[in-house]
């Protein structure tokens, strides 16, 4: 259990490893939130998000537009990223996300948040909304892909092998 906190923390070394003046674990000692607490609140973040996610596909059934879709659906995919915070502290998470394997990954989900938003509720373009939806899925799927290792290189394999054929 103490090898995954380390891990989900970012601390990959030894407890006997220091980096600078404090260690990791000692920074990740000074948290006010309990691993319990932070698991919790992992769960209860990515749940909503799921739900918002799923509210807004509901949305789109029900005919109140892809606007609200893709409020919905953005707003659920951010709450659903920002769930992993609990886990590993918001400056491990951004650290992370902004690391040379997943730079691309993470500034393609932020512009497709953005835009996604932009084109729902500034410009009012379903056809843009849409397009930027996709963009968001796909690059929301790259980025989780980032995380399980070789798993990016499995796709693009399977992708290379399919256009192949």
């Amino acid at each position: 259990m103490d090898k995954l906190r380390r891990v989900l923390s970012g601390d990959d070394r030894t407890p006997e490893e220091e980096s600078g003046i404090i260690t990791i674990t000692q920074i990740n000692d000074m948290s006010t939130l309990s691993w319990s607490t932070r698991i919790k609140g992992f769960c209860i973040c990515f749940v909503v998000g799921i739900v918002f996610s799923f509210l807004g596909a509901l949305a789109l059934f029900l005919h109140s537009g892809i606007v609200v879709f893709a409020v919905f659906y953005t707003l659920g995919n951010i709450i659903s990223m920002a769930s992993t915070c609990f886990l590993m502290g918001p400056f491990n998470q951004i650290k992370k996300m902004f690391s040379n394997t997943r730079l691309i990954a993470t500034c393609l989900v932020i512009f497709s948040l953005i835009m996604t938003l932009i084109a729902a509720l500034v410009l009012k373009k379903p056809g843009a909304t849409l397009i930027f939806i996709i963009i968001q899925s796909l690059a929301m799927t790259w980025y989780s892909l980032s995380y399980i290792p070789y798993a990016r290189d499995a796709v693009k394999k399977t992708v290379s092998a399919c256009l192949d054929v």
